[in-house]
């Protein structure tokens, strides 16, 4: 699955079976900030209740695969208030320049002949 807070995405892996709680405990050890400090909310943007399991909230073998991961989104308390849930969108990719789209068309030419 992957997490997602302003321009940072943790990847990470975990059963269905583990609780909300354990997984804040995971990205505790790599962000520094304490499970009571973080909110994690699932694709719909639902805020996720820390007894509950992933397979609870809708995250599951079927919805979370290593190819499309599932997304959570993370919010941290700073200053005693918790930030609102901000997710930056991934930039695209340049255009292919010119020269390199006619290498590519060129070389399917010569395999083709």
């Amino acid at each position: 699955m992957m997490i997602r807070r302003k321009k940072t995405t943790i990847f990470t892996d975990a059963k269905e079976t583990t609780p909300v709680y354990e997984l804040k405990k995971m990205i505790e050890g790599i962000l520094k900030v304490p499970p009571r400090d973080q909110r994690l909310y699932n694709k719909d943007n639902m805020l996720m209740d820390d007894d509950k399991t992933l397979q609870d909230c809708g995250i599951t073998v079927v919805t979370a695969k290593a190819q499309c991961p599932a997304q959570l989104g993370l919010a941290v308390r700073e200053n005693g208030d918790f930030e609102s849930l901000e997710l930056t969108p991934y930039s695209l990719p340049p255009d292919l320049p010119d020269v390199m789209k006619n290498q590519d068309t060129a070389n399917g030419q010569d395999q083709l002949a």
